[in-house]
Order: structure tokens, then sequence, then C-alpha cells
């Protein structure tokens, strides 16, 4: 195996710790075994998790060994990193369901036969002697330097014993899989030194860290999180994610090329080199037609603010919320909303109380919730700017 150059490697990090120590790793001419984790405390991965998937990737083409965790065990305890306030626990069978798409998604980026998938139910699910064995390795203390337990502290808000075992966990997992380097967003470092930590006191050699930019969300600002609403998941379907690229403000623009494309933003019109960024990414995700067509019903609803051809139809005789006798009753908004576009009833009222429904293009009067099914039948029903559906059969 060829020595990579470790410059080419750390392009892009924020940083490489210890100092020298990843080329002198890469100088020894081993493979090295490049640890990430993943808890799926959500269904999907977005493009937050590209970033430092596409880095693993190149450690992938440089004939290292990429080991992706998912954390099932872990997901049950929650990463508190970034947080101030305890994260709700999953329970198992939301850990399974997500765990199950995880892997097919990062394999979007990752190459399949390249990459060692375990879970890390597989060493964490220890009988309690040993549990108390690897807790009775750390101290509290140093647990507590961590920076937004500290936060959380002096603002008085809880810690849950369990938020303080997370990083001891995810230390032993660098230990079980033998990590020769472990990478994360910026706000891992803790927890990837902490790595460190837990592999010496176990007596094996400790791993390099690389930490990543985080990629703010759609909004700007707050980094990329499903539970934000700001994402872009790498399984939405292209106009969707075209449209939410295009919302992306221009102060991020230079953020998004830098992190995805490992370039730089074009100078000129950002709405061009916005429209330029959504094509390359949906390309990546799906193909070059697909992000044509993204485009140009990007362009149908929002530049030329027309309706859709291709819209999906749906029956007044088997949709949600129809009462009374087929053609000569009534339809309740909220609860037709929710069934066609798979919301709650509640964000249907939102929606339509702030005049976000329209019908043929007309904004739904806020406090008419009960429709004759003769007035909808044949008309468009809009929610947003990029949901439609023809209602049809009334």
């Amino acid at each position: 195996m060829s020595v990579p150059d470790p410059e080419i490697l750390e392009r892009g990090v924020d940083e490489a710790l210890p100092e020298g120590r990843l080329a002198e790793q890469l100088a020894s001419g081993k493979p090295l075994r490049v640890k990430l984790g993943i808890d799926p405390s959500t269904p999907d991965i977005h493009l937050g998790h590209v970033v430092v998937l596409t880095k693993l990737a190149q450690f992938q083409d440089a004939g290292h060994t990429v080991v992706l965790i998912l954390g099932d065990f872990t997901a049950r305890v929650g990463d508190p990193s970034g947080r101030d306030t305890t994260r709700p626990v999953l329970t198992p069978e939301e850990i399974a369901a997500n765990a199950k798409t995880y892997q097919d998604q990062a394999f979007k980026v990752l190459d399949r036969d390249r990459t060692e998938v375990r879970n890390n139910s597989e060493w964490l699910d220890m009988p309690a002697q040993e549990l108390f064995r690897l807790l009775g390795t750390v101290t509290v203390a140093r647990l507590l330097e961590r920076e937004d337990f500290t936060k959380r502290m002096k603002a008085d808000q809880p810690i849950s014993a369990l938020e303080l075992l997370y990083p001891v966990l995810q230390g032993y997992d660098s230990v079980a899989v033998e990590a020769d380097v472990e990478l994360g967003g910026t706000d891992q470092k803790f927890n990837l030194l902490f790595g460190r930590d837990v592999q010496r006191t176990h007596g094996v050699p400790e791993q390099s860290i690389m930490t990543l930019p985080i990629l703010p969300g759609i909004d700007g600002n707050q980094k990329m999180s499903k539970s934000l609403g700001n994402y872009v998941g790498v399984t939405d379907p292209p106009e969707e994610m075209f449209g939410k690229l295009m919302r992306i403000p221009d102060s991020a623009m230079g953020t998004y090329y830098e992190l995805l494309l490992a370039e730089q933003a074009p100078e000129g019109d950002p709405m061009l080199a916005k429209r330029a960024l959504a094509r390359r990414i949906v390309e990546r995700f799906h193909d070059p037609g697909a992000a044509e067509a993204a485009e140009a019903r990007f362009d149908t609803v929002h530049v030329n603010r027309e309706i859709p051809a291709d819209i999906p139809e749906v029956s007044l005789r088997e949709a949600d919320g129809v009462r009374g006798e087929q053609g000569a009753g009534e339809v309740h908004l909220p609860a037709l909303i929710a069934g066609v576009f798979e919301i709650s009833t509640s964000e249907a009222r939102r929606l339509i109380a702030q005049g976000g429904v329209k019908i043929d293009g007309e904004s739904l009067e806020p406090e008419r919730l009960d429709v004759p099914v003769e007035e909808l039948a044949g008309r468009v029903l809009q929610v947003g700017k990029r949901r439609f559906a023809r209602l049809v059969g009334g």
C-alpha cells in the first residue's frame, strides 16, 4: 500500500490530534482502522453526516479500513454532545427501526466492500461486573470537564447519570474495534479524546482523532438536524432535496461548497451558485436526469408560480375526513390534509391558520375547516410551496 500524503487526508479537517500523530501512523505503512460511530437516533442520514462520511471514503480510497459503528446500545443512553437539556431516550423498537435504514444510506457514500459494520451492543451489553470494572477506570472529575456539562451545571440544568456514562461507552467502542483513528464533528472532540483515555487504561495503542466542521442547517444558523426541521436527507426525493437546498441563505453558501464539494463557491450571482450546488447534490444522491427534472419542477412552482403536471391524485371517496354521503357530504380539511401529506391534524390546522394551504392557488379562509365535497372535486390542494395533490371522485 502506498503511503498517502497526510496533508491530503487532513484537508478540510478542523483538528487532527495529537499533532503529527496521523503522519506517524501513515508512515508505518500499516492499513489503519478508521472508526466512526453513529447512533440511530433518527431514521435518516442527512448532509451533515455526509461531511464525515466523505472523509471516511477518502481513507478507504487510500487503502484503509473503515469501521462504521451503529450505536444500537449507546442510542439508549443518548449522546449529550452539544445539548443543553437531557436527550429523550428511545425505545429499543425505535432504535432497531432506525438502525435498519442507516447502513444502506451510509453506503451512498462509503464503499460497502471496504466497510466493517458493527453494532456496539456486541460488546456493551455486558454483565454488571464488567461494567463496574470499566467505570472504575475513569473519574467523574474528568467527565465533568466537558464544556456542555459545565454550562448545564452553571445553569442548574439536570445531567443524568446515563449521560455521564456515554463518553465512557463510546471510548470503549474504540477498545473493542481496535481503532487507530476516530472521526467526528467538532462537537465530538471531548468524546474522541476521551476514547484515548479509555484505550490507555486498557493497555492498547491510543487512536488519533479528527474533528470536522459541522454543516449548518438550511436555516444557515443552527447545526443540521432533523429534530429542528432544517435538514436535507440523503434519501429525500429529488424535487424536495433541490427545493430545500435553494432555501439556504447566501451567507452559508461558502460553507456548503467547502464541506460538501471540497471547493470554493463560485463568484457572481449567488442564485446561480445555489442552483449549481442543488443540481450537483441531487446528481450525487440520485442521477443527472433527476436533477434536471427537480430544477424544472422548482422553476414551475417557485419561479413561474404554476401547478406541476405530475402531481398525485387523491380520491375523495377514500380520503380521510370525508363525512356524509359520497358526493353530497363534507370534508374536514385538517383530517384530509393530514392523511394526504402524512402530517398531524394539529400541524394541518396550524398551516391553515397561517395561510399555508391553498385550493387552486387561493388560500383557504382560516376559520373554514369543513367544506362541501362538491367544492373540492377536481381541484388542486396545495400545502406549503412544494406539496400538491389533485382531489378527484367526489
